[in-house]
C-alpha cells in the first residue's frame, strides 16, 4: 500500500491509545483502502462499505498491532477479510431478495454486481478454495489479489518462504480450473 512516511509512527502511537494518531491514521489510510477493496469488489460503493468496516475495524482492534510487522502488513488482513465478508454479505442478500426485481421492474445494481465480472468469478473461487483447503487461501489473497512482496507475506503469515511459494503454487493449480469452468 502506498503511505505517507509517517505513517507507520501514527499507527505506533495509535496502538498506544494515542486518538488523535487514530484519527489522523483513519484519515490517511481511507484513499488507499477504497482503492483495495476495489480490487475484491466490483461495485465502488461496495468498496466504500467494505472500507468503512476496515477502518471500523481498525479502530477497534488497533491496540493488537504491537509493531513486529509493519502497519500495512497488518492492515492487509483487514482489507481483505472485510472485502470477503462484504461480498458475502452482497452474495446472502442477492439469494435472499429475488423478489426485488419482480417487484421494483429492474434488478438491484448492488446485488446483481456479485453475479458479474471475473473478481467475482475469483470471489467464489475463494470462497470454494476455502472450503476444499483453507491454508491455501492466505498466499493466494496476500499476493495475487493484494500484491503484496514475498517478504510481507513470510512476516505476515510466519511461516518459510518456500511454503509461501508451495501453497501459493497449490492454490493457484486448485483455482485454475474453477475459474475457467466460469469463463
Amino acid at each position: 500500500m502506498t503511505w505517507a512516511p509517517d505513517t507507520e509512527a501514527l499507527a505506533a502511537r495509535a496502538a498506544a491509545g494515542d486518538q488523535a494518531a487514530l484519527d489522523q491514521l483513519l484519515r490517511e489510510i481511507w484513499p488507499e483502502t477504497v482503492r483495495r477493496c476495489g480490487r475484491f469488489l466490483l461495485f465502488r460503493e461496495d468498496a466504500e462499505e467494505a472500507a468503512q468496516d476496515v477502518l471500523l475495524q481498525v479502530a477497534r482492534h488497533i491496540h493488537r498491532f504491537e509493531g513486529r510487522s509493519r502497519f500495512s502488513t497488518w492492515l492487509y488482513t483487514v482489507v481483505a477479510n472485510c472485502a470477503r465478508q462484504k461480498y458475502r454479505e452482497l452474495k446472502r442478500r442477492a439469494g435472499e431478495t429475488p423478489l426485488s426485481a419482480e417487484v421494483t421492474g429492474r434488478a438491484d445494481p448492488r446485488t446483481t454486481s456479485v453475479i458479474a465480472g471475473s473478481r467475482v468469478d475469483l470471489l467464489e473461487a475463494l470462497e470454494r478454495l476455502e472450503r476444499d483447503s483453507p491454508h491455501l487461501v492466505e498466499p493466494l489473497v496476500y499476493r495475487d489479489i493484494c500484491q503484496m512482496e514475498y517478504a510481507e507475506i513470510v512476516e505476515r503469515m510466519g511461516i518459510p518462504l518456500g511454503t509461501v511459494k508451495s501453497r501459493l503454487h497449490h492454490a493457484r493449480r486448485q483455482v485454475r480450473p474453477w475459474l475457467a469452468e466460469n469463463s
